[in-house]
C-alpha cells in the first residue's frame, strides 16, 4: 500500500512540497499542544507609585503575570531586577522593593507568554525640586474626616482631606499619640521624639494621594490625636480611639544614650576615579526608640540616612594619608517595653495578604525558615496548637529546654542551622532560630540586632527577636537573656524566662530590625558583609573595580554617656 505513496514522493516535486509542508504543520501543532502556553500576554494596568524612591515598595497591577514568578521578571529603565527585589507575585499583582540604583524609564513585565506594554516610572531622587519663592503661600494639609474612628494596631485608617500631596514625599508622615500619652515635660520640637509615625518597615502606608491617605495604625499607638505632616507643614489634629482585646503595651522607663560608631580605612591603593563606600548602620526608630538624632559625623557623609545607613565615601582624589577615620555620634532615647497579653484573645493571622505578613513569614538570606529541618521541627513543637502567641511560647520554651546557650560567640562561618544538631548555640543562633521556627509556623517574626549596655557604659553586640500579633503589634522576645546570658542589668527580673517573653528593659539599643538586603551601586563592585555584628545588612563596604587594595577596621559601638 505504500508503493504509490513512495512513487509520488520520488516522481512528483509538487507532491513532495505538499507532503513536507504537511509534516511541518503537524509538527508545529504537536509542539504547540504539548509545549505551548495558552495564557494571555502580561498586561500592566497601573503602577503605584508612578514616582518612587529607592527602597520604597512599587505595586504593579494588571493581568497575565502568572500565579508564580518562575522565570518571569520585571524590567525598569532597561535593567532587570534581582531576585531579592520581589516581595510578592500573583497573576494580577506584583510587589517589588525598588533597588538603590533604580533608574527612570519604562516598566515591563516579561513572562514566557510575552512582554507587556510599557508604563513610565520616575525615580523621585532624580526629579529637580523647585525652590519656593519668598512670600508665596503654600497650602497646609487639612484633615476633613477619618474612618473608622475606633481602630486597633495594624488596621487601616482612611484619612480624607486636602493638600496631602499627590505622592508621599520623604518628609511626609502620619503621626499618632504613643501608648502612655504625650510627655508634658518634653519641650523638644522634634515630632519623632513626641509622637509615633507610621513606619515603612512595617509597610504601614497603603495609599497616599492629595485627598486621601490609607495608613495602618502603627505599633505602640494609643487613643489620642493624629495628624499629617508634609514638607508644607502639619495639618489640624483629629482624635481616634485605639483599643484591642488582645492586650496592652506600655513604655514605663526611659534612658538616653550617647553612642559613637567608628571605622578606619588604611593601606589604600586605587586607580583614578575609584572609590570605597562605607554603609554604617543607623539605630532604627520604633515605638520604643523615638527621636534618634545624628549629632556629629566626621567627615561629612554623602548621605546621613539612606537605606537605614549613614553613607561615607573615600574617593581616589582624597587618599593622601595612611589612615582615614570615619565617626558618627548618635543620641538614642530608649524606652523599656512592658506588655500585657490576653493570650486566649490572640487569633490566627486573618489578613494573610498583608505585605507585613508575607515578608515576615518568608525565608530570607538570614532566616532559614524554608529549610525542611526547620519546618518539620516547628510542626513537632507546636503540634495542634493554632494560637500564634501560644505557638511562639511553645517554640521559646522548647529552645530553652533543649539547647545550651554558649556565652562566647561561635565562629562567624558556622551557620545557625548547625544548632539543631549540635544542641547548642550562641545568642545570635538563638535569636535567628527562634525567628525561623516562628516564621515556619506562620507567625510574622524578625531578628533584631544591636547592643546591650550596662550601668558602667560597657556595651556588647546582642541579638533578640520580635513577633507580630494581629491587632496588637510587635512583641519583644530576648531568648538569650532568658537562657542566662550573663549581663549586669540595673534591675534583675525576678523570673528572666517569664520576663523576656513580651518585655524588654532599657539596656537594649536596636540598630537593625529585620534583614536589610542592600544592592550594590554597580553590580561589578566588590562588597563586604560583616556577620554577627550590631547590624543585619548585606553590604557594609563597597569598592569600585579600580580599587586595588585597602584594609578596614570597624570598632564596636562605644557609649560616651548615659542620661
Amino acid at each position: 500500500m505504500s508503493f504509490p505513496f513512495l512513487y509520488y514522493i520520488r516522481k512528483s516535486p509538487l507532491f513532495r512540497i505538499a507532503f513536507y509542508g504537511l509534516v511541518v504543520v503537524v509538527a508545529f501543532l504537536i509542539s504547540f499542544l504539548f509545549f505551548g502556553d495558552f495564557g494571555d500576554k502580561p498586561e500592566i494596568e497601573s503602577i503605584s507609585p508612578q514616582i518612587g524612591a529607592p527602597g520604597s515598595v512599587l505595586t504593579i497591577s494588571g493581568s497575565g503575570f502568572g500565579s508564580e514568578k518562575d522565570t518571569s521578571f520585571v524590567e525598569i529603565g532597561g535593567s532587570s531586577l534581582t531576585s531579592s527585589s520581589y516581595l510578592s507575585w500573583s497573576s494580577s499583582e506584583i510587589k517589588i522593593q525598588l533597588p538603590s540604583n533604580v533608574q527612570d524609564g519604562l516598566v515591563y513585565v516579561e513572562t514566557k507568554r510575552g512582554r507587556s506594554q510599557p508604563v513610565v516610572f520616575a525615580n523621585k531622587d532624580n526629579i529637580p525640586v523647585a525652590i519656593n519663592q519668598a512670600g508665596i503661600q503654600t497650602a497646609l494639609p487639612v484633615i476633613e474626616s477619618e474612618a473608622p474612628q475606633k481602630v486597633s494596631v495594624g488596621q487601616i485608617l482612611t484619612i480624607t482631606g486636602s493638600n496631602f500631596g499627590s505622592i508621599r514625599g520623604e518628609d511626609s508622615f502620619v503621626y499618632f499619640t504613643p501608648s502612655g500619652g504625650l510627655n508634658k515635660n518634653n519641650d523638644s520640637q522634634d515630632l519623632d521624639s513626641i509622637y509615633i509615625a507610621a513606619q515603612e518597615v512595617d509597610f504601614d502606608y497603603e495609599l497616599w494621594s492629595n485627598t486621601e491617605i490609607q495608613v495602618r495604625i502603627p505599633d505602640g499607638v494609643a487613643s489620642g490625636s493624629f495628624f499629617v505632616k508634609t514638607d508644607k507643614g502639619t495639618s489640624n489634629h483629629r482624635n481616634i480611639t485605639v483599643s484591642s482585646t488582645v492586650g496592652k503595651k506600655n513604655f514605663p522607663d526611659k534612658r538616653v544614650y550617647l553612642v559613637q560608631l567608628s571605622a578606619d580605612i588604611a593601606d589604600v591603593a586605587m586607580e583614578r576615579n575609584s572609590s570605597v563606600t562605607l554603609r554604617v548602620p543607623r539605630p532604627q526608630p520604633s515605638a520604643s526608640q523615638r527621636g534618634i538624632t545624628l549629632t556629629e559625623s566626621s567627615p561629612q557623609p554623602i548621605f546621613e540616612d539612606y537605606n537605614k545607613s549613614v553613607i561615607h565615601q573615600l574617593h581616589s582624589s582624597q587618599v593622601n594619608q595612611e589612615k582615614t577615620g570615619f565617626t558618627q555620634t548618635f543620641v538614642i532615647p530608649v524606652n523599656s517595653i512592658q506588655t500585657e497579653i490576653n493570650e486566649d484573645r490572640v487569633q490566627k493571622f486573618s489578613d494573610t495578604d498583608r505585605l507585613l505578613y508575607k515578608v515576615y513569614t518568608a525565608p530570607d538570606a538570614l532566616v532559614p525558615s524554608g529549610e525542611e529541618s526547620v519546618i518539620e521541627l516547628a510542626k513537632t513543637i507546636i503540634g495542634k496548637e493554632t494560637n500564634p502567641y501560644k505557638q511562639a511560647r511553645l517554640i521559646y520554651n522548647y529552645i530553652l529546654d533543649n539547647y545550651i546557650l554558649l556565652h562566647a560567640l561561635l565562629p562567624k562561618e558556622i551557620l545557625p542551622l548547625i544548632m539543631l544538631d549540635a544542641k547548642q548555640g550562641d545568642a545570635y543562633d538563638f535569636a535567628i532560630m527562634f525567628t525561623a521556627l516562628c516564621r515556619a509556623s506562620g507567625i510574622p517574626a524578625i531578628p533584631v540586632s544591636g547592643i546591650l549596655i550596662d550601668n558602667t557604659k560597657n556595651g556588647q553586640n546582642h541579638w533578640w527577636a520580635e513577633i507580630y500579633l494581629e491587632n496588637f503589634g510587635w512583641l519583644p522576645v530576648d531568648i538569650a537573656l532568658a537562657a542566662g546570658l550573663p549581663f549586669n542589668l540595673s534591675v534583675e527580673p525576678e523570673d528572666s524566662r517569664e520576663f523576656y517573653f513580651g518585655n524588654l528593659d532599657i539596656h537594649h539599643i536596636a540598630f537593625s530590625r529585620g534583614w536589610n538586603e542592600v544592592n550594590p551601586t554597580i553590580i561589578t563592585n566588590k562588597t563586604v558583609y560583616r556577620p554577627k555584628t550590631y547590624g543585619l545588612q548585606s553590604i557594609w563596604e563597597e569598592a569600585t573595580t579600580g580599587t586595588i587594595n585597602y584594609s578596614s577596621f570597624w570598632s564596636d559601638p562605644v557609649v560616651l554617656g548615659i542620661y
